[in-house]
């Protein structure tokens, strides 16, 4: 399934020079990737319950194209890898002006991180499957983890 949703930016988002800051992108595709996991039953309630949430190891953003004051920008979220057991994923994000011109490319590598005990996890099944749901990137591939 394809995953887009479009923003309304806010004047907090631009700098001086009239066009987004750098990490209003990655607020942006932060949000994207929560709402897509509350759309599919995966809000702040279920990881609480579950006592599990989402840890970042990294975000990498490219810049394509600037975002001007007053425009609103879609983002669209793919899955690019993710490891045999769900522990580990990979996502990676589209930003568009609103012209539908790419703004920039945001990846962001991360794992399930059980709360109580501050180590990873494995997710829950379902949350497998609703990644699994999600279109995945034509360079899609399996991490694989090398445990000592």
């Amino acid at each position: 399934m394809t995953y887009t949703i479009t923003f309304h930016t806010k004047w907090a988002d631009f700098d001086a020079n009239k066009h987004m800051r750098h990490t209003a992108y990655n607020d942006y595709a932060a949000e994207c990737r929560v709402r897509f996991l509350t759309e599919n039953n995966f809000g702040l309630k279920e990881f609480e319950q579950l006592n599990i949430g989402p840890v970042l190891f990294s975000e990498n953003t490219n810049f394509k194209k600037e975002i001007k004051l007053g425009e609103d920008i879609s983002v669209t979220l793919f899955l690019q890898a993710v490891s045999k057991n769900g522990e580990r994923f990979k996502m990676f994000h589209k930003v568009y002006n609103k012209n539908g011109d790419l703004a920039a490319e945001i990846t962001i590598y991360a794992a399930w991180f059980n709360l109580s005990s501050r180590k990873l996890c494995i997710p829950p099944k379902q949350i497998i499957t609703t990644f699994n749901n999600l279109e995945k990137t034509d360079d899609f591939e399996e991490i694989i983890i090398n445990k000592k």
